[in-house]
């Protein structure tokens, strides 16, 4: 029999090498390499032994018929949104986020709802106790709900309990990396404990057809914590986002192997618990009558909903001699850079002398290549003071010749903007605009878009 051998797993990445080292030669961290106990096939024994010994499997066509999975609705319509229509059966959902964002407490009411509606659910936590997840029940007014609670940290434990009678339909695991399994050498945390743990986990959940929902831990850089391998075993994936001084929590799907990656789930925190928003705009819109300089109000897409978001740009003159600052909030750096490139070169605007400084109102963070438009509206009006119209928007990307392109989902965006008051859009000159009742002003140049702001 081979003698096993010692391996190094990196806690970070969960790259394997042969030799110890201070810094992992894959992601560059330091200090990140842990043994991992394991045997380890030689090659010659893994290029002999796979050959023989195994089962026919049998295989299908890609036109045979398959029934769509069932699904389990939550009852809350933002997070069914972000899964696709609910939990699947049998399927296995990783949620991450930062701490205190709001995880075991979306959960908590997802899971009430759930039990409340005849489903039975199993909610285990490895970082607090039954009395603390009954006492947090009850502030939200949950404490009725016939809810299986649980505080555990032994997969094993954990497996026999769920395996002695009829399985959950939906079972939650607070959180993976406080899970441990007797079959691996190590602390719970650790690449080789959360890969074997989650392996057991989604094993049973597959076998017993239970909806399963581990809850992961993130890194400072915002990745869920632990080996990269464990989003690749799940089915989907949902980063619970948000900034604690704002009250806004957005749950987005960044895996999913049922439904869409480009739906979102909004939610407002409140004294009893997260709150549904039906209308997202409402959180990032400023409420005012009067235009004040350096405002655009820009319809941003998440998946398929629109969300009215606020450009707000200041501009600074400074003394000759001093270095201008660019400072960002919600938007991309690099982005702004080109787009105040592109107002200089192509424009003849000159901000080298002035300080900028671009936010996105109400913490919203814009991903979106259709706000070049917005934000260089924003730009413009800052720099000559000359406001743009409160009832209207603009959208487009703009490339670094110049050139106001068309983006997706125009007509979805006018028409969001429509229902909540505003008659006037600034969109690029080959926007489809599918009967919008708003006036448009289109644009298939900037320096022309730049001249309709300054009134030329």
């Amino acid at each position: 029999m081979a003698k096993p051998r010692k391996r190094y797993v990196c806690q970070q990445c969960g790259s394997v090498t042969g030799q110890w080292a201070g810094q992992c030669g894959d992601c560059g961290d330091w200090n990140t390499l842990v043994e991992d106990a394991g045997a380890v096939a030689t090659p010659f024994q893994a290029r002999h032994n796979l050959q023989s010994g195994g089962r026919s499997i049998q295989l299908s066509g890609l036109d045979s018929d398959i029934p769509l999975p069932d699904r389990m609705a939550t009852g809350i319509s933002e997070l069914d949104r972000a899964l696709g229509g609910g939990f699947v059966e049998g399927s296995a959902t990783l949620i991450g986020g930062d701490p205190g964002i709001g995880k075991s407490t979306l959960l908590l009411q997802a899971t009430a709802k759930l039990a409340l509606a005849g489903k039975s659910v199993a909610y285990v936590s490895g970082e607090e106790a039954a009395d603390q997840v009954r006492l947090r029940a009850r502030r939200l007014g949950l404490g009725n709900a016939p809810v299986q609670l649980a505080a555990a940290t032994s997969v094993r434990d954990i497996l026999t309990t769920l395996g002695e009678g009829e399985a959950p339909d939906l079972l939650v695991i607070d959180s993976i990396q406080t899970m441990h399994s007797d079959l691996i050498e190590g602390a719970p945390g650790t690449v080789s404990q959360v890969r074997a743990s989650s392996g057991e986990l989604i094993r049973f959940a597959k076998e017993r057809g239970t909806a399963l929902v581990l809850v992961g831990h993130v890194t400072k850089d915002g990745s869920i914590a632990g080996p990269r391998v464990l989003e690749h075993m799940v089915d989907t994936v949902l980063a619970f986002e948000g900034e604690r001084s704002h009250q806004y929590r957005i749950l987005r799907a960044v895996k999913n192997r049922f439904g869409g990656t480009d739906e979102i789930g909004v939610f407002s925190m409140a004294t009893e618990g997260l709150a549904e928003v039906s209308n997202p705009s409402s959180l990032f819109l400023t409420s005012r009558d009067e235009s004040v300089t350096g405002t655009v109000v820009f319809p941003a897409l998440e998946g398929t909903r629109p969300v009215l978001v606020e450009v707000q740009a200041l501009t600074v003159r400074l003394a000759s001699g001093a270095t201008p600052r660019r400072a960002v909030v919600g938007w991309d750096s690099g982005r702004l850079a080109m787009i105040l490139a592109v107002l200089e070169a192509r424009c003849g605007l000159a901000f080298a002398t002035s300080e900028v400084y671009l936010n996105i109102a109400g913490g919203y963070r814009v991903q979106d290549p259709a706000a070049d438009l917005a934000v260089a509206a924003a730009l413009v009006s800052a720099l000559s003071e000359r406001p743009v119209a409160t009832d209207a928007i603009a959208f487009g990307e703009v490339a670094l010749s110049g050139e106001v392109r068309p983006v997706a989902h125009g007509a979805l965006r006018l028409k969001e903007a429509g229902k909540l008051g505003f008659g006037r859009a600034m969109v690029p000159g080959a926007q489809a605009a599918d009967g919008s009742s708003l006036t448009l002003s289109t644009f298939r140049s900037l320096p022309a878009f730049v001249d309709h702001m300054l009134g030329r």
